[in-house]
């Protein structure tokens, strides 16, 4: 059975910072391409940063640019995600999503394989 299973998730104030793990159990995750997607109450999910399989190719979204940072453990089974100068509009409960595919995908209907979510609340 695929499971994603994200942590690191919490409560913390503007300005600092956190680091999500998503550790997967799946077969061909070094194959695979990630994202990390973000969705708050009554909007649709986002994609925040994506890789590669190999991570040698990495996607951000504007607002996120220079303050959060993707990377991930092949070995491991495990990606990554930086946040630093977290800002209250941060807020919300946090994905990873593997595809089938080895380069980036953009849209949520491509990501298979999902995690159960990490909630991140950033008070001001």
């Amino acid at each position: 059975q695929v499971q994603l299973v994200e942590s690191g998730g919490g409560l913390v104030q503007a300005g600092d910072s956190l680091r999500l793990s998503c550790v997967a159990s799946v077969r061909t995750f070094s194959r695979n391409s990630m994202g990390w997607f973000r969705q708050c109450p009554g909007k649709e999910r986002e994609l925040v940063t994506a890789i590669s399989f190999t991570g040698d190719y990495t996607y951000y979204k504007e607002s996120v640019k220079g303050r959060f940072t993707i990377s991930r453990d092949n070995a491991k089974n495990t990606a990554y995600l930086q946040m630093n100068s977290l800002k209250p509009e941060d807020t919300a409960v946090y994905y990873c999503a593997t595809t089938p595919y080895g380069s980036i995908r953009f849209e949520v209907k491509d990501h298979g394989y999902w995690g159960q979510g990490t909630q991140v609340t950033v008070s001001a």
